[in-house]
């Protein structure tokens, strides 16, 4: 339990740093990218690290960032 912890709070430090670079996007790229990382990361917790999870995950979260801000 404590490895899925661990990878999902390392997993949101990356996102929250990936973020920084978002100054020159529009909101809805912005919507997309939190999507994608938050949907990440719950798709490895949820799946123990599946690359596949967490992949599909990202997909996911990325389509539902992407269609909120519309």
């Amino acid at each position: 339990m404590k490895t899925k912890h661990s990878f999902a709070v390392n997993a949101l430090v990356v996102v929250a740093l990936g973020l920084g670079g978002c100054a020159g996007m529009s909101q809805q790229d912005k919507n997309t990218a939190v999507g994608a990382g938050i949907g990440g990361v719950a798709g490895a917790v949820l799946t123990g690290g599946s690359t596949i999870g967490t992949v599909g995950g990202a997909a996911v979260g990325g389509i539902i960032g992407h269609e909120v801000s519309k």
